[in-house]
């Protein structure tokens, strides 16, 4: 590894640009082929969240430190600023639906998804549920490619639909809650994802999100599974874990880089969360990977 970040992109190798208000896009894997040649390395969309949805083939895809093995039928989720990258063999494909995050949130309330958290999942083929997940993308493809009158309408609710159909298709990834309290969270998330290097206090996203102490700490245990201080803690370690694995920065750079004044603060930070230090974690991944 050479790089020095994990690059951000607006789709894969163009670089970010602003989004129109509501922006969808929509290609197959194959068509970038000649960019990626079956090998997407690490890399996050700061503005947009994808569907992935593979419809043959089979290969090796990646979010954040977890991977799986799959053969299409398969699917996956992933919010924007989530770090993600695939390996595919010959004739493998995909559709891949990338949405603003101004229009994935206007669609929370229409979701059995959570849309704060990755999701992936395989199965298989012949189960109806993947039959209609199918076709649902078949016919988003096809709005988007047509651009006829109206698809402004029609392909979010084609996209909500498709969502609800994810979260079927992978229930343990899934948590009920209201919607009230999952925009809260989906908030709280995006101005940790901002702010986690500059040590705000859980008051300064209480004021932000102009809500209270328990409502806030309510939402992020429902929605995110914990309350406000361990999410920022936890946003940190995926960031160092990201920078160990996808970075050759030192140590000490990334400690820094996270907000840690100190290195050995952020060492001991880091063992107690994994387990060991952040340099033998790296070591061990490296191994693995």
């Amino acid at each position: 590894m050479s790089q020095n970040s994990i690059p951000d992109f607006f789709v894969y190798g163009e670089p970010v640009r602003p989004l129109d208000v509501g922006f969808l896009h929509v290609e197959t894997v194959l068509a970038r082929g000649n960019i990626h040649l079956g090998q997407v390395a690490a890399h996050k969309h700061p503005q947009m969240g994808q569907i992935t949805y593979w419809t043959s083939g089979s290969g090796t895809y990646r979010i954040e430190d977890r991977s799986w093995d799959f053969s299409a039928p398969a699917v996956s989720f992933v919010p924007s600023t989530i770090v993600h990258g695939f390996s595919i063999g010959p004739g493998t494909d995909a559709i891949v639906v990338s949405v603003a995050d101004d229009a994935l949130a206007a669609l929370a309330g229409h979701s059995l998804l959570p849309l704060d958290r990755p999701v992936f999942a395989d199965g298989l083929p012949r189960h109806a549920a993947w039959k209609r997940l199918a076709a649902v993308l078949e016919m988003i493809a096809a709005e988007h490619a047509e651009a006829q009158a109206g698809n402004d309408k029609v392909l979010p609710a084609l996209i909500a639909v498709a969502l609800s159909h994810i979260a079927r298709l992978a229930p343990a990834t899934v948590a009920a809650a209201p919607s009230s309290d999952a925009s809260l969270a989906i908030g709280l998330r995006r101005l940790v994802d901002a702010h986690f290097r500059d040590n705000w206090p859980v008051d300064r996203y209480v004021e932000a999100l102009a809500t209270t102490p328990h409502l806030l700490d309510k939402a992020a245990r429902v929605v995110l599974g914990s309350g406000v201080k361990r999410v920022v803690s936890e946003r940190r370690l995926l960031e160092a874990k990201r920078l160990l694995l996808f970075t050759v920065r030192t140590v000490e750079d990334i400690a820094y880089e996270i907000g840690f004044d100190d290195p050995a603060y952020f060492s001991r930070f880091f063992r107690e969360r994994v387990g060991e230090a952040p340099a033998a974690w790296r070591r061990k991944q490296l191994r693995q990977g």
